[in-house]
């Protein structure tokens, strides 16, 4: 799955920022919500827009790049 089909950033949308495609969403309260030690089912419940596969997806592709540049 290629970043641009979980992610979007519109202008008109959050002041463009990167937010889950077709939501609102922005992809930074993921990370705010397991870094406050909420899980990603929790997250899920609170923002359900947001499909698991979609932030499940998210998390590995930014593994993926951290772990690349390391």
């Amino acid at each position: 799955m290629k970043a641009s089909d979980l992610i979007t950033t519109d202008p008109d949308i959050l002041g463009g920022a990167p937010v889950f495609k077709g939501t609102r969403v922005p992809v930074k309260t993921l990370f705010d919500y397991l870094g406050n030690n909420y899980t990603l089912g929790e997250f899920v419940e609170c923002f359900p827009a947001v499909t698991r596969e979609a932030a499940r997806a998210l998390l590995e592709r930014s593994e993926s790049a951290l772990l690349a540049v390391a």
